[in-house]
């Protein structure tokens, strides 16, 4: 009772303490048990890869998908708001729940690793249990969602491999170094050979295998000195949804003033045929019709006359309800005249192009059935585009599919654009010429077959830096994006190099583990 006692009142191991008093809550020596390492190192080995570790690879692959998927933030909170109805950054709060949970996990697992390596037998305490759990729970749910709801968003993945593969494979060599430590300790001190082989033989196979990854290894941005092609172009899509309520004047005079190539928006037609830019079906997310016209929040927006549509507000929901997860503060100018933008017409959109030579791309979409514009909506909008506003021909993407003949008939200097990938034979019969890709379908393959031919490509939507650098690295010949003023301060593409000089990192990479692991197995 007394060494008790006194062994609770004097410890004499700090360091283990510390360990064992966050991992298992027993903060006194006598509640700990002490194990030779390698001795029982497969039931201490099996108690670590049980729900901890997997709750930490889960936690890891889901972290990456989510902070990798930032691009599309905006897609999810308004996927979110067609289902609940209210706008909320559900994309921010995953983000950094995400990012606690992996943390949380990764320091259980470098808790129980450091015990291991001093000997100490495993209990992890209810807490962490629970914790653990929780972890798991979260990832596994969140990536079964996502898998399920917004699959393509595994697309975006893969993609951010061509740019980020080279660096994870680093990091992958320097976990590999780190675990060499109270590996070597617990191989060295095994009573068995068996147990030494066991332990030693799959760490140098996942090593071997890290090390000969980079010869199947691909990335666009990899390439010799002088191959790079010209920055692509970008397009304000819906102007500068970041900067200024989406689809008014201020939106787009802001991609203007941030140098912005073209201008990108959705057309609907009013009841009484005027076209105007709206991009959702209703008019309650980007309006305060709830104020103004109550019962008729859910009413197709192509169902309201011109008269109507004019008196609505079209800014004030930008301030309120910030639509994006780092879309910055405003000056107090800008807050004062977002509050004051209305819905746009589609002539005073063509009209303001059309004076800082901004090339246009719009979605058409067709008026519902008993509107009375409902088979007349090209010809309205041709009528618009080459009557009312007179913009110059050679800066309007045509992209809408329906008519094309009679629309190059009436119009033979626009731009025939295509959203979807064909054989050249038969976009070259059409007189295509630019491709309008979503940038999961990206292909420096395609991209350059269809430059031969004169075809270039666009991407969409296309926001952070990465994807726009592997955009470039592929060769597309512009973007449009929600952030053109981020992206016209990227001077080249991020992660750019040479073959040279990424066999010198690999090699350096290499060897310099080779000779850290060695050291240490050697000590």
């Amino acid at each position: 009772v007394v060494r008790r006692h006194l062994l609770q009142r004097y410890e004499h191991q700090p360091f283990i303490s510390c360990l064992a008093g966050f991992y298992s809550c027993r903060w006194k020596r006598y509640q700990r048990q002490r194990t030779e390492p390698g001795k029982c190192c497969c039931k201490m080995v099996n108690q670590l890869k049980t729900s901890t570790d997997m709750a930490f690879c889960f936690s890891l692959v889901f972290l990456y998908m989510w902070s990798e998927g930032k691009n599309d933030y905006n897609n999810f909170d308004w996927y979110n708001y067609g289902n609940t109805g209210f706008w909320f950054l559900w994309s921010l709060v995953i983000l950094i729940l995400a990012a606690i949970f992996f943390t949380y996990i990764s320091l259980l697992l470098v808790l129980a690793m450091c015990l291991l390596a001093e000997g100490q037998q495993l209990y992890l305490h209810w807490s962490h249990k629970i914790g653990t759990f929780l972890v798991l729970g979260f990832s596994v749910a969140c990536l079964f969602s996502v898998t399920v709801l917004w699959g393509q968003h595994w697309k975006t993945v893969r993609l951010s491999f061509q740019i980020t593969a080279p660096y994870l494979h680093i990091g992958a060599i320097a976990i590999m170094v780190l675990l060499s430590w109270p590996l070597a300790l617990h191989a060295f001190r095994a009573d068995k050979k068996v147990i030494q082989v066991i332990i030693i033989g799959p760490y140098l196979a996942i090593l071997l295998f890290l090390f000969l990854i980079p010869l199947g290894m691909y990335s666009p941005c990899i390439r010799e000195m002088g191959t790079l092609g010209p920055k692509p172009a970008l397009i304000g899509h819906r102007g500068a949804p970041m900067l200024a309520p989406e689809n008014t004047e201020m939106s787009f005079q802001k991609t203007i003033e941030h140098g912005g190539d073209g201008l990108e928006t959705d057309v609907t037609i009013s009841y009484d045929g005027v076209p105007f830019l709206m991009h959702d079906n209703t008019l309650k997310r980007t309006t305060n019709i709830k104020e103004v016209y109550p019962n008729d929040t859910d009413q197709n927006a192509a169902l309201f006359s011109w008269d109507t549509l004019e008196k609505l507000n079209a800014g004030t929901w930008f301030l309120k309800d910030k639509p994006f997860s780092f879309m910055g503060s405003l000056s107090k100018a800008d807050q004062n005249q977002a509050k004051n933008q209305s819905i746009y017409k589609l002539s005073n959109f063509l009209r303001l192009a059309d004076s800082h030579n901004k090339l246009v791309i719009f979605d058409l979409y067709r008026p519902p059935e008993k509107h009375p514009y409902r088979n007349l909506w090209i010809s309205r909008t041709l009528e618009v585009i080459l009557k009312e506003s007179r913009i110059r021909p050679h800066l309007v993407l045509w992209l809408n599919n329906n008519m094309r003949s009679f629309v190059q008939s009436v119009a033979p200097g626009f731009q025939h654009t295509i959203g979807s990938k064909k054989p050249v034979e038969d976009l070259l019969k059409n007189n295509i010429v630019k491709l309008n890709l979503v940038y999961t379908e990206m292909s420096s393959e395609d991209i350059r077959k269809y430059a031969e031919s004169n075809i270039t490509t666009n991407l969409y939507v296309v926001n952070e830096p990465w994807l726009f650098s592997l955009a470039w690295c592929c060769g597309a010949h512009s973007v449009t994006t929600n952030a053109v003023h981020l992206l016209k301060n990227v001077s080249q593409p991020l992660f750019l190099m040479t073959p040279q000089q990424y066999n010198i990192m690999w090699i350096l990479t290499d060897l310099t583990s080779v000779f850290l692991i060695s050291l240490i197995f050697a000590l």
